[in-house]
């Protein structure tokens, strides 16, 4: 392949290097760190092509098991997804909010009120979640990685 040829995952026309910034709903990144650090589940934010200047990352749960798609992991024409994990685009993640540590901050309380303390600890993590979504994060171009701009949604 050249620098010219748009196939695989390197450059050319339609290659990820394009890409200058990605969109990111700020809603996504909190739900896909969430679900990361509360889960075995590996969920990130994806770019699919075709690439361009400007692009949308999506919540996207990765399923070993499951079939591939658009291209991912292909030699083919098109070139591979870019995977973004939400740990990279957030400033500083705050520790996660667990049940027991409502439970030990208010040993007191009846299990409704625990579970709307929990329920409100929770809500505050993703609010710090979705005001602390980075400016630039790296991405992985083939074999190297890159900055690019990150413009938060919502």
């Amino acid at each position: 392949m050249t620098d010219g040829d748009a196939s695989g995952s390197g450059g050319g026309a339609d290659g990820p290097d394009r890409i200058r910034s990605i969109a990111v709903h700020r809603e996504d990144v909190a739900s896909a760190l969430e679900a990361t650090l509360r889960s075995d589940r590996e969920v990130v934010l994806r770019v699919t092509p075709p690439f361009s200047g400007r692009m949308r990352a999506r919540l996207h749960a990765l399923d070993a098991d499951a079939p591939k798609v658009d291209g991912e992991g292909e030699s083919g024409d098109a070139p591979a997804p870019i995977r973004v994990d939400p740990r990279d685009l957030v400033a500083d993640v705050p520790p996660y909010p667990e049940v027991d540590e409502t439970a030990a901050d208010h040993p007191d309380a009846d299990v409704e009120t625990r579970r709307e303390l929990h329920a409100e600890a929770v809500e505050s993590w993703r609010e710090r979640v979705r005001e602390s979504v980075v400016s630039v994060v790296e991405i992985a171009v083939g074999d190297e990685t890159r900055e690019v701009d990150v413009t938060a949604l919502g």
